[in-house]
């Protein structure tokens, strides 16, 4: 690979909290959220229009945006929403650039997670992306269970490839496929995005991969091999999808994918010594929760 190579760069901050059973203060929030966009990430998925009752923990995601001053850096925000409702507040936000959407090849996952069948959600995702381009806004949509589900739903790499060619049809331009319960294997994901990202050069493939902490390195270094570029993390894994399953494998640690890509050579684009502020500033905030 190419010594240089520009790695897109999602931190997670939205995912670590939203999880947590105990509410952290808006004003805390929007601190840390203050020292992650000093980084030097390309993107920080920062907060999501979805039900209060689904996820208490986002409901303050106006007031946080509202407080978040984005003037002097560079890294763009992401939300995550889970129907139209949700995107139809989002887009009235300038400082939003892109909406994430979670899509799930389990119908079992999309109905725990959305409360929609995947043909509901398919209808939701094309009056979303309309909703984006109107906008000025970019769709991500996730591919929940991208590398498999445990709930003995149909799973092979086909069906994601149908999901990507419907998604790309759509207009959809970024793609990431997450691994929502930390099942991917090296070789899942080798032979996803080696197969995925030559046969659609106009999508930008990306791994929102969840792991345990031994599993980290295998499954970033597969990815990465096979060609891609576009990394979410959250700093010291917390986190993971409360809708998954009962007890949450963590994020993929972004102070690990640092040290990947830093042994990689590739350009990552990120302060160090930033970095090192927003990580004591999540031991403090998190360490209250363990």
């Amino acid at each position: 690979m190419d010594k240089q190579q520009k790695i897109t760069w999602v931190e997670c901050p939205r995912d670590a909290m939203q999880g947590w059973p105990h509410p952290i203060a808006t004003d805390i929030k929007v601190a840390y959220l203050q020292q992650l966009l000093k980084v030097g990430f390309d993107i920080l998925d920062c907060g999501s229009f979805v039900s209060p009752k689904a996820i208490p923990q986002m409901a303050d995601t106006k007031a946080v945006l509202a407080q978040l001053d984005t003037s002097q850096s560079a890294t763009k925000l992401l939300t995550i929403v889970a129907n139209i409702r949700g995107a139809e507040e989002a887009v009235t936000f300038s400082s939003i650039s892109y909406l994430g959407f979670p899509l799930s090849v389990s119908e079992t996952f999309q109905l725990r997670n959305t409360n929609k069948t995947i043909a509901a959600s398919i209808e939701e995702v094309k009056a979303i992306q309309s909703l984006c381009v109107a906008h000025g806004k970019e769709l991500v949509v996730y591919l929940s269970m991208g590398f498999g589900n445990p709930y003995g739903d149909p799973w092979n790499v086909e069906i994601v490839g149908d999901w990507t060619e419907r998604l790309a049809n759509m207009g959809v331009k970024i793609l990431s496929l997450s691994d929502t319960v930390g099942s991917s294997t090296p070789d899942v994901i080798t032979y996803l995005f080696s197969n995925l990202i030559p046969k659609y050069p106009n999508i930008e493939f990306g791994a929102h991969l969840h792991t345990t902490p031994d599993k980290w390195h295998e499954k970033v270094d597969a990815a990465y091999k096979a060609g891609c570029v576009r990394f979410d993390g959250a700093i010291q894994g917390f986190g993971g999808c409360p809708m998954a399953k009962d007890d949450l494998t963590g994020n993929m640690p972004t102070e690990k994918l640092l040290s990947y890509f830093t042994v990689q050579k590739a350009n990552t684009n990120t302060s160090p010594m930033s970095f090192e502020s927003a990580y004591n500033e999540a031991k403090k905030i998190f360490t209250v929760f363990h």
